[in-house]
């Protein structure tokens, strides 16, 4: 299990685990809902948060790829080119020697 991973299950779990102390805790039932209401405000804000970090994250690692095949191509395009002029070498040499 990656970090990420871990530190994510651990949240989840430290979540579930308040909401169920809240549930049982010796106050107002009233009282309890809203906490539990802004504990669920929060927990969205912060899952928006998450999945804006996420696209950023998407975003930014398709501009890099997008760069690196480019990259790749002009590397590829350019060692057929040297391909090419030393077949086109060797045949006038040939021809030459014929």
């Amino acid at each position: 299990m990656s970090a990420k991973n871990y530190w994510f299950a651990f949240g989840i779990g430290v979540s579930a685990g308040a909401a169920i102390a809240l549930l049982y805790a010796p106050q107002t039932g009233v009282k309890t809902r809203k906490q539990l209401r802004k504990r669920a405000e929060d927990a969205g804000d912060y899952l928006e948060d998450a999945g804006n970090y996420l696209k950023t994250q998407a975003e930014r690692l398709s501009d890099e790829t997008q760069k690196a095949i480019k990259r790749s191509k002009g590397q590829v395009d350019y060692a057929i080119d040297k391909a090419g002029d030393v077949v086109n070498s060797a045949v006038k040499t040939a021809q030459s020697l014929v």
